[in-house]
């Protein structure tokens, strides 16, 4: 079985929500998934949290060779640089 960590959409129309999910490779994006590791709200305010991935969840996935899409690459990197830039 391939596995892929990829975004699955969520939200009404107009405002999209993002979560962050483990899936079979062969499943359909909003599909069945194996594990939830996060969030991405591309529309959220100031204040509010716009991006949350289990870190440690992800790497051990990654681990066993689970591949990332592009945009979830994207995304783990901005969130190590943010993570990085608080500290």
């Amino acid at each position: 079985m391939s596995v892929a960590i990829r975004l699955s959409r969520g939200g009404s129309k107009g405002r999209p929500f993002f979560n962050i999910v483990v899936a079979d490779k062969r499943v359909r994006r909003d599909g069945r998934f194996i594990e939830r590791l996060g969030f991405y709200n591309p529309t959220a305010k100031e204040g509010e949290e716009g991006l949350r991935i289990a870190q440690d969840r992800l790497t051990y996935w990654v681990g066993v060779g689970a591949q990332t899409s592009p945009t979830v690459d994207r995304l783990v990197k901005q969130a190590a640089a943010k993570t990085t830039a608080a500290a």
